[in-house]
């Protein structure tokens, strides 16, 4: 199948799909992008490659590349412990949390979002208004006091509560604002010139209002169902190819070098061992038999946000796709693979 044929056979599932947003492939010197659906649903404003859609935790993986750039500077080491790097007190944390913990999950602290005891993202604003959650400081009333849910070392348990602490760490070493940092020194040396922290009542043009359905078959938008400002464990705006970029751009060592560039990739901690799913500092990844990695896993969920992206080392194939519903990027990811 020529590409010409892979893009109609493509356009075709979008809209057996209903996808709406866009996607961005790469293998070898093959391209393949696309979009669909609207961007603004009352303007009938079209979703186009170039439009930036909102990725949850798809964006973790900035946070550990910061987090990494600090090690790498020797700021910090993956063996730092917590309350050696912030001046906040946690009261109830254990003293032996270290970097590494927070990032590969495995830390025990109560997360804010703890998606074994909920499900709907949207509960946590019908007590705390969203317009406030601007930073990752804001984030602190929500789990400052609480308890410990697990001791330090213990398995995989996906928590976003480390990772508003890793961004509070990247705030105390550099002394700015952790969205600034990840912009200048991540986005800008990517060439990624369409991705930002963008504030949901301050969005720039070619942004996608993210929708949900509601239960009469009608659509509402997500602005009340997000913090205003995504930080370290998710909420960044991009477009398909400039997430393209950034896995090219990390990929050839233009973030860290070589040596932290393996440390960030490395499998960690096992997930699912029966499907060889892993978990490095980088994110999610499929292991084959001998323990090799076959693909990086990356992957986002909000009301109103479905994110998926994959990367294979072996062949260098990069697929990502934005979705500004609930659901329906892994299907087109998965039919992209498929077609690649």
């Amino acid at each position: 199948m020529n590409t010409e044929n892979k893009l109609n056979h493509l356009e075709k599932v979008q809209t057996e799909l209903l996808f709406s947003g866009a996607f961005y492939a790469q293998k070898g010197n093959e391209i393949l992008k696309g979009s669909s659906g609207f961007a603004n649903r009352s303007e009938k404003i079209a979703n186009l490659v170039n439009t930036r859609f909102a990725i949850a935790s798809g964006c973790k993986i900035f946070t550990s590349v910061a987090i990494c750039m600090l090690a790498e500077s020797g700021e910090i080491s993956f063996d730092t412990k917590l309350k050696d790097c912030l001046d906040t007190e946690f009261p109830h944390f254990d003293n032996d949390i270290t970097i590494h913990h927070l990032l590969t999950h495995t830390s025990g602290v109560p997360d804010y979002f703890n998606e074994e005891i909920m499900d709907d993202f949207e509960t946590l604003w019908k007590s705390r208004p969203m317009y406030h959650i601007r930073s990752p400081k804001d984030f602190l009333p929500m789990f400052q006091y609480e308890k410990m849910q697990d001791h330090p070392g213990s398995p995989f348990q996906y928590n976003n509560t480390g990772y508003i602490l890793l961004g509070l760490i990247v705030e105390h070493v550099t002394k700015s604002s952790f969205t600034g940092f990840v912009e200048e020194h991540i986005f800008r040396k990517a060439g990624m010139t369409n991705v930002g922290y963008f504030e949901m009542d301050r969005l720039p043009e070619r942004t996608a209002l993210g929708y949900i359905e509601v239960p009469e078959g009608t659509w509402k938008s997500n602005i009340y169902s997000l913090p205003a400002k995504g930080g370290p464990d998710g909420g960044a705006f991009v477009t398909v190819e400039d997430m393209g970029r950034f896995w090219q751009a990390l990929t050839n060592h233009e973030l860290l070098s070589k040596d932290m560039t393996q440390l960030l990739l490395n499998p960690r901690e096992v997930v699912d061992e029966e499907d060889n799913i892993y978990y490095g500092y980088c994110g999610f990844m499929e292991l084959d038999d001998s323990k090799k990695v076959v693909k990086y896993i990356q992957m986002g969920y909000d009301p109103g946000v479905n994110f998926r992206s994959v990367y294979y080392p072996e062949t260098k194939t990069t697929i990502i796709v934005c979705s500004n519903e609930s659901e329906g990027a892994y299907e087109l990811l998965k039919e992209i693979e498929n077609t690649l």
